[in-house]
């Protein structure tokens, strides 16, 4: 298997809301999206929104409830400041700030939030990654 993620894919509760919050942070979807799930492109790899229930008849899990899943996403960016911008961005249209921003033990700046269906998001800053002019990360080697 190569190493990479192509797509991840979120259990939503109500795919028209969890379209609006992410559009609200000014995320595009996809013309190939359509009233049972939901595409956004992101740079090296696309992000889903998809009914839950479906999700788990798919994938043939149990629909164990709403705690955490051990899965948390996270969007770095590029300048300290930048990580309130984002978590208030968040809040504003309408996610839940899970944590405030503050130092971390790493030597960065995090803070998370929980979309509407509470999936955890930690936005952070990391003065140790590169972020590339399209959005691609590069970790240290």
């Amino acid at each position: 298997m190569e190493p990479r993620i192509s797509l991840i894919t979120l259990g939503v509760a109500d795919i028209s809301r969890a379209r609006r919050f992410y559009e609200s942070l000014g995320w595009t979807a996809s013309g190939a999206s359509n009233d049972n799930v939901v595409f956004f492109q992101l740079a090296a790899l696309c992000l889903s929104l998809y009914g839950r229930a479906a999700l788990v008849e798919d994938a043939h899990l149990p629909n164990a409830g709403s705690g955490f899943g051990g899965v948390a996403l996270a969007h770095n960016v590029r300048a300290r400041e930048d990580v309130d911008h984002v978590l208030n961005e968040a809040r504003e249209a309408g996610g839940t700030i899970l944590r405030p921003a503050e130092d971390a033990f790493w030597g960065g700046y995090s803070g998370y939030f929980a979309d509407p269906d509470g999936h955890p998001w930690e936005v952070a800053w990391n003065p140790h990654f590169t972020i590339l002019e399209d959005g691609t990360i590069r970790i240290p080697t």
